[in-house]
């Protein structure tokens, strides 16, 4: 949890193509949604809104002030990649008293500290990303894990060394797999984090990753992969 993240949004009585004219003016159209309330069509400065959407994500609450104030989630942001410009938001809004369910980072602490690195060994990181579930203004901006104590090649680190906040819970997900014993069924919690690797494996491993998919790429061509598809009536025409 950071700093408190603002947005200065006002309502926006503009629509369809004459919206290019508060693009020209530097403005970005957008709308806000949410449970119990109307969508409404907003309008915002769009060097605010780079400002916020580079420090907030989609992971972080958004204090939304203009004529009426709320708290949303940023939930998608249209790129214009011609002007490298911001051509739509969307934002959810939530409240303050009902938890929400985000994606945010996964951030491994510690790196170049662990005893491991410091024998030569490596550590990657194998999962960028959780969801997690917390009032909105306890979401964390990232999951830490500490690596300090990662020694030896092959060990590996699960989101259950991960140190939550209060209020912050990591959600699970029915795989559809039922399991009568409760300490056979998967958890969100046992899902690896990072991994001690040796380096000289490491590469063999990319090597042999690399590999496999130039067989693919081969085998796709063998077949025709890419090649116009020519159907009877044409077959026909050209014959």
């Amino acid at each position: 949890m950071g700093d408190k993240i603002t947005l200065s949004v006002s309502e926006r009585d503009v629509h369809g193509k004459k919206v290019r004219k508060l693009r020209a003016e530097g403005l970005t159209p957008g709308v806000v949604y949410g449970a119990g309330m109307d969508p409404l069509n907003i309008q915002v400065a769009e060097g605010e809104l780079k400002k916020v959407v580079a420090a907030a994500g989609k992971h972080s609450p958004v204090h939304l002030t203009g004529k009426k104030r709320r708290i949303a989630m940023i939930k998608d942001v249209e790129i214009d990649p011609v002007r490298n410009s911001i051509h739509h938001v969307s934002f959810h809004a939530v409240r303050a008293d009902q938890p929400v369910v985000t994606e945010v980072p996964v951030h491994l602490v510690g790196m170049g500290e662990s005893v491991a690195e410091k024998n030569g060994l490596v550590i990657l990181q194998a999962l960028d990303r959780v969801q997690v579930k917390a009032l909105p203004m306890d979401l964390p901006e990232a999951v830490e894990i500490s690596v300090v104590e990662l020694a030896e090649d092959g060990q590996k680190l699960t989101l259950a060394a991960a140190a939550l906040p209060e209020g912050v819970e990591f959600v699970e997900h029915d795989d559809g797999h039922h399991v009568d014993d409760e300490a056979e069924k998967s958890h969100v919690t046992d899902q690896v984090a990072a991994t001690v690797w040796e380096p000289g494996a490491l590469a063999a491993a990319n090597e042999a990753a690399a590999g496999s998919a130039d067989d693919e790429t081969e085998v796709e061509s063998e077949h025709g992969e890419g090649e116009p598809a020519v159907n009877d009536e044409e077959a026909t025409k050209e014959a």
